[in-house]
């Protein structure tokens, strides 16, 4: 039987044409290859927008939409396949996005929409954790009742924390904005982490490992600003002194290039608070990290020790929260203005941006909104009066 003789360009350019005719095809098997690939995209080296003076941006969680909260029970029920949960994730990163876009902040991240609370659903990518059982069910929501766990063998991460994809979604969706993403750092995996069956510093190693090396490959997909969200530096577990955290952290990054944020907070689980909300004695530990920027509270302490940024400054840039996320009080842009004008008279305004307290994920959509909406307002009447 004679065959028909195939020809390969011809072939190549229908296949091409027919990728080209199906809608999302093309972006998601462009998608996928960045995702595989270990090496930043050209497109990852194009310069940063230029940035106006005081920025704004979130500190990393958004608030997310209603029915995603919805249709996470369902998702954990398993009633979506994997491709089903991509083009919901997808669609609430585009929403997040467009939150920001619509509020005018400078610099976006990517809601943090993927990650279930901040780090609790993240150490179900951890190997080598036994989940232990909560030992208060009813009352109020606390802190007693957040995952807990003991450590069964080494602890690693086989596939990553998944936080590269959630950059390679960001930047996706928000092309040629200025970006950032948000890392939880090891002293926060640690406190959740207990009765190890191995030694608390080889966990803590394991840990260090598993975040530095997330870390590495953010840098090798071309991300620029990276920050560690450590609230466990204002109470380290398993015997660490306050300094000896921070190098815990600064083992994260150290030898590495990039713009890198440390964002030290005192909790924010259902809007509460969970150890001594003073900076004073955190200033040995803050003093030893190796961070270009802090991100701190100030909002909802009233503006308490905003006097302490003038001696911080000297060697870091601030990102100074100045909308309280614990309170359904909506600041206006006057009230946001105010606080900033506090803040310059310590730090100057070439380095210093604008931003929340903590994330927004403990607030309802709209309020959430609305202060970043006010955060944005108050940094441009800053800018105005300046001028």
């Amino acid at each position: 039987m004679i065959r028909p003789r195939i020809d390969t360009a011809k072939a190549k350019e229908l296949v091409e044409r027919t990728v080209d005719a199906v809608p999302g095809l093309r972006r998601r098997r462009a998608k996928a290859a960045e995702t595989a690939s270990d090496t930043a995209p050209a497109s990852a080296n194009l310069p940063e927008p230029a940035l106006p003076s005081l920025p704004t941006m979130g500190v990393g969680s958004l608030a997310v939409p209603g029915w995603l909260s919805f249709l996470r029970r369902q998702m954990r029920d398993g009633a979506f396949g994997p491709a089903d949960v991509d083009e919901l994730m997808e669609d609430a990163l585009r929403v997040a996005v467009l939150d920001q876009l619509d509020a005018g902040l400078d610099i976006l991240s990517d809601g943090e929409v993927r990650r279930q609370r901040f780090v609790f659903g993240m150490h179900d990518r951890l190997t080598g954790l036994k989940r232990l059982e909560p030992q208060r069910r009813l009352g109020v929501q606390g802190y007693d009742q957040v995952p807990q766990f003991e450590v069964t063998s080494a602890v690693e991460a086989p596939q990553g924390l998944g936080i590269v994809e959630d950059y390679l979604w960001l930047r996706q969706a928000a092309p040629g904005r200025a970006l950032k993403i948000a890392v939880p750092g090891p002293l926060t995996f640690a406190s959740m982490i207990h009765h190890a069956r191995r030694s608390d510093e080889s966990v803590l190693d394991d840990l260090v490992r598993i975040v530095r090396r997330e870390v590495e490959r953010l840098l090798q997909a071309g991300c620029r600003r990276i920050q560690i969200d450590e609230p466990g530096l204002a109470h380290p577990s398993h015997g660490l002194s306050l300094v000896a955290g921070a190098q815990m952290l600064n083992r994260c990054i150290e030898g590495t290039s990039a713009r890198f944020g440390v964002h030290i907070c005192f909790g924010n689980s259902a809007g509460r608070p969970v150890s001594n909300r003073s900076l004073e004695r955190l200033m040995p530990a803050i003093d030893a990290l190796i961070a270009n920027e802090l991100v701190l509270e100030f909002a909802n302490r009233e503006m308490a020790e905003i006097e302490v940024l003038g001696q911080l400054s000297q060697k870091f840039h601030i990102a100074a929260g100045v909308v309280d996320v614990k309170s359904f009080y909506v600041e206006t842009g006057e009230d946001v203005a105010r606080r900033l004008t506090r803040v310059l008279h310590h730090v100057p305004i070439e380095k210093l941006s604008a931003t929340a307290d903590c994330g927004f994920s403990a607030l309802p959509r709209a309020v959430a909104r609305e202060k970043m909406r006010a955060l944005v307002a108050g940094a441009g009447l800053v800018r105005g009066g300046l001028a």
